[in-house]
């Protein structure tokens, strides 16, 4: 039932000449009248969806501004791929290395092999032995990973978009067998401005003869 408008402006008026707060008084109506309160909650419950869904939107979109993706050289020679089953990868893998390179796992930083690793020559897959980088390609970039800011020619590399752990971050894989690397960022030096920032377990070494 409908409160009756001469009641709620008789309400007022009390209010002001028994000094209460006005607040006060409306929310004492509301818990006398059983339709009022039915009212209040469906607009509270309405009120809480409304702003869950704005907020929902807001991020989304804060997402989709931030979703700055990284392109690698594009693939401009054949590169046979290499297909195996995960069986086999755990076969021909250490624990280690499959834990990384095809769990997408990552090492801890400043403990890998490579990272302070100064001799000449290619950094090669570790799963499938494709050359990937080379010495002079590789900086000290004091980040805990080996890092390059370019790598050779001929699409050795491909990138994802990565969403894990609520960042927004691209991937960088071996092209040849899909082996996890690590990720790409853009904060590297010139000439490029890429830091490809590689799992040391991810790679091998050939030493420049």
């Amino acid at each position: 039932m409908l409160i009756d408008v001469n009641i709620i402006i008789f309400c007022i008026k009390f209010s002001f000449l028994c000094k209460e707060n006005l607040v006060f008084t409306f929310i004492k109506l509301i818990q006398n009248n059983k339709f009022m309160k039915t009212i209040m909650y469906c607009f509270l419950l309405f009120a809480c969806m409304l702003l869950s869904y704005s907020c929902s939107q807001a991020q989304t979109q804060k997402d989709m501004k931030n979703d700055k993706t990284i392109t690698t050289k594009p693939i401009t020679e054949s590169i046979e791929v290499v297909q195996k089953t995960e069986e086999e990868w755990k076969k021909i893998l250490t624990p280690e290395q499959y834990n990384i390179l095809r769990q997408k796992g990552t090492e801890r930083p400043f403990t890998g092999k490579f990272v302070a690793h100064k001799e000449t020559g290619v950094y090669t897959c570790a799963a499938c032995g494709e050359e990937l980088f080379t010495s002079t390609q590789k900086f000290d970039s004091h980040c805990g990973w080996p890092s390059f800011y370019d790598e050779l020619k001929g699409g050795k590399i491909k990138t994802v978009v990565d969403k894990t752990h609520g960042m927004i971050r691209t991937e960088i894989m071996c092209a040849k067998c899909g082996g996890h690397l690590g990720h790409i960022f853009d904060d590297g030096p010139k000439p490029t401005g890429l830091r490809y920032c590689v799992n040391s377990v991810s790679l091998d070494f050939k030493k420049k003869e």
